[in-house]
């Protein structure tokens, strides 16, 4: 058996350990706010309550026991480039973030998709924004417009694989992730990509995670490069980049006990929905490999027919942690569990005892065209060589969850709450905050 062979062979083995997924698990769902369009992102404040960012444009304040306060407290949908409001769009107001000693200054960080900045290609799309806000200490809570300061934007040529997830480090340093560039027919191709694909070019912060300093700055200097960076002298690299090879990853966020380590849900182009944990100077693959497997271009439905090992520069590709299959690549396979995943957060809280030190995500939606998205717990293995575990979270009691999963959040206390859409498009009103709770159901045989 040549090398191509036994290492696809082997890649089968590791995909096989990464689906164990026809078990499920019991949870419960709370509905907390109402009323929203698109929730993107949920940031829990030092008192109890959490800024809830709709991908629409607008922040609003949920009360620590549930509900909207009234009024918005941040209005950007005048600074944003235009939206499908009657259907899919990836842009918009992606996240936010609180800088880590918010309490005493007041600092939140805020991504956004801006209208084509002038410097830009003409033929390019928009500008994915990064800017820092003052949030006002009176109430009601609110965030003054006025106080933006650009600290970082990247041009891009169409108006999907955004990724735009903002995330402070427990270094205080800022991480971005920033998707391939997107295009039509995705693949890592077209305008604005080059022919090695976006995911290998250093040259580029397209397709990369980065990573930011964002104090200590003086006059118009909007950030710094760590010293630490991998490429922070700039010579073979941009100095931003922490990571590469990804491809539109949907959620950046630190697990908050254990090794601290940083996740990223990567969303897959046809076969293979994956998860990373992010290394320094790490490449993950895009567009050499999907999941396990290497990646077709040119037919990237079609089961590939070698597995690269190593980067364009001769370094080690890392392998995703846990994948799943995507029914457009799978037709018709009972394990193809849905078609966009979105990150969420190890559980580090107390109600879901069951669940500690596991990856709560979930997917978009299971099927194309219809608001159907599911969560999944992923289980790390004793062996660190082996794919965590995935299982399905099966939804009891009165929460029945009908909606696309947006993103995720988690409160001051390690709990974990699901953003959901109930439409494929920006229809008012469909955008909802649950919180996890444990499974209502009875037992067998009550």
């Amino acid at each position: 058996m040549n090398k191509t062979l036994v290492a696809l062979a082997a890649c089968a083995a590791l995909m096989g350990s990464a689906l164990q997924a026809a078990e499920s698990v019991g949870i419960s769902l709370r509905l907390m706010a109402e009323g929203l369009v698109s929730p993107l992102s949920f940031n829990a404040l030092p008192d109890g309550r959490a800024l809830v960012a709709d991908q629409v444009g607008i922040v609003r304040l949920m009360k620590s026991g549930g509900g909207l306060e009234e009024g918005e407290v941040l209005n950007l949908t005048n600074r944003l480039s235009k939206l499908n409001r009657n259907s899919f769009d990836e842009r918009g107001l992606l996240c936010l973030a609180l800088h880590p000693q918010f309490a005493s200054n007041r600092r939140i960080f805020v991504s956004y998709t801006a209208p084509r900045r002038d410097s830009a290609p003409a033929d390019y799309d928009c500008t994915l924004r990064i800017s820092e806000f003052k949030v006002g200490s009176g109430e009601p809570l609110r965030i003054d417009p006025a106080s933006e300061r650009i600290v970082f934007e990247v041009d891009k040529p169409y108006f999907n694989h955004n990724g735009g997830r903002i995330v402070f480090g427990p270094d205080s340093r800022l991480y971005i992730s920033v998707g391939d560039g997107g295009g039509p027919k995705g693949c890592d191709l077209g305008n604005g990509h080059v022919p090695e694909g976006n995911g290998q070019n250093l040259r580029t912060h397209l397709a990369k995670i980065l990573r930011i300093d964002v104090d200590g700055t003086s006059g118009t200097q909007a950030y710094r490069i760590p010293s630490d960076n991998p490429f922070a002298d700039g010579k073979d690299a941009l100095p931003e980049i922490w990571a590469y090879g990804v491809r539109n990853p949907w959620s950046l966020t630190f697990d908050r006990g254990g090794n601290r380590d940083l996740f990223v849900a990567d969303i897959g182009q046809m076969r293979w929905e994956e998860v990373n944990i992010i290394r320094k100077g790490g490449n993950y693959g895009w567009p050499l490999r999907e999941g396990f497997e290497g990646f077709n271009r040119e037919h990237p439905e079609q089961a590939p027919t070698s597995l690269p090992e190593k980067g364009l520069r001769g370094e080690a590709l890392v392998d995703p942690i846990t994948t799943y299959k995507n029914p457009s690549g799978f037709r018709k396979d009972p394990e193809a569990l849905g078609i966009s995943i979105t990150g969420g957060y190890v559980y580090r809280g107390k109600a879901l005892k069951a669940f500690q030190g596991d990856y709560v995500f979930g997917d978009w939606s299971g099927t194309q065209g219809t608001p159907q998205g599911r969560i999944f717990v992923a289980r790390r293995s004793t062996d660190a060589k082996t794919p965590w575990r995935m299982d399905t979270a099966r939804v009891n009691g009165p929460g029945k969850m009908f909606g696309c999963v947006c993103g995720f959040g988690e409160d001051n206390d390690g709990e974990i709450y699901v953003l959901t859409n109930g439409s494929t498009g920006l229809t008012p009103g469909r955008g909802k905050v649950w919180r996890i709770e444990p499974d209502t159901a009875p037992a067998a045989g009550q």
